[in-house]
């Protein structure tokens, strides 16, 4: 029996309800799924050009096209944990980050309070070491576990090896961008639950108040702004803005804000007015219409500002 589908709708596994459809998809639970699919996806795919693959999460820092994807999507629900010891906690790459939290909660682990609402999955976290509050997932990180897609090899790196910076990682932008993260093993220390739940809580209401979460939108759409490449007279007028994220940084939404651009539409792409630094689908939002937001953000912060933004969010 296949486990491949076929002509799958993108937009059902999008936050931000857009897209075309993929060619081919294939969900993955564990490596022999993973195994019996890619032998699969390689009798489909050996005489076509269209032999692509890409690595799915839980779609919320992706904009998938129109168009969609031609090759082959490869959903990861590797969803298992495991406490290895007192402070050495085993997650599969599709566990969510919330159940990851309910779970810390539940066994008074502390380590990760700083991803209180934080959307998307583990495997997610680690590929664009996602961070908020001061904190990041390499802090915490010890190591990885990846399938390369094409030599079928399964790889462990410690901490070092997967070459973290700001929102990214070698499974991101290096050498480890064909592989699949299956998990990941995290130290974390004992605490009360009561107080690690507060924590969370805390960082929850804290999203809750300042992102539009009541639309569909795949969170920061730009990346923070080091100060090494902001002008000096930029500086002197964002002084008080500046904050540690986990270095020192101009928060990109402060320059969208006092840009006019908060409120801008293009068909039903808007440019928040809860937090500019994200992009709202009002209802019926295309891939081109956030597209071009995109390009109209980045142009007027370029000419007003001296600097060029990088999106955060994957565009596909």
């Amino acid at each position: 029996m296949s486990t491949i589908r076929r002509n799958v709708p993108l937009k059902n596994y999008s936050n931000f309800k857009i897209g075309g459809t993929a060619a081919y998809f294939l969900e993955i639970k564990n490596v022999q799924n993973l195994l019996s699919g890619l032998k699969e996806w390689k009798e489909i795919s050996k005489n076509s050009d269209k032999n692509r693959t890409l690595i799915l999460g839980d779609g919320t820092n992706i904009l998938f096209g129109s168009k969609g994807f031609s090759g082959l999507v490869i959903h990861n629900k590797v969803n298992n944990i495991e406490i290895l010891n007192s402070d050495k906690v085993a997650v599969g790459a599709g566990v969510l980050v919330s159940d990851l939290l309910t779970f810390c909660i539940e066994n008074s682990l502390s380590g990760f309070e700083w991803a209180g609402g934080l959307p998307g999955t583990v495997g997610g976290a680690v590929r664009g070491n996602a961070g908020a509050f001061g904190g990041e997932t390499k802090d915490i990180l010890l190591e990885t576990e990846s399938f390369d897609i094409e030599t079928f090899e399964i790889k462990k790196r410690k901490n070092r090896e997967c070459e973290f910076n700001y929102r990214g990682s070698l499974f991101k932008t290096g050498g480890g961008k064909d592989e699949i993260i299956l998990s990941a093993v995290f130290r974390l220390k004992k605490d009360k639950s009561k107080d690690i739940k507060g924590k969370i809580e805390e960082k929850i209401t804290y999203r809750k108040n300042r992102h539009p979460l009541e639309y569909p939108n795949v969170g920061s759409i730009f990346k923070n702004i080091p100060l090494e490449i902001v002008p000096e007279e930029v500086i002197k007028e964002f002084k008080s803005s500046i904050k540690n994220d986990p270095f020192p940084v101009l928060p990109t939404a402060k320059l969208i804000a006092f840009s006019d651009l908060p409120g801008r539409r293009v068909g039903d792409a808007q440019v928040s007015e809860k937090h500019p630094n994200f992009i709202i689908n009002l209802g019926n939002a295309k891939a081109d219409d956030v597209l071009e937001l995109i390009k109209i953000v980045k142009k007027t912060i370029k000419e007003k500002f001296g600097v060029e933004l990088e999106e955060e969010i994957t565009i596909i």
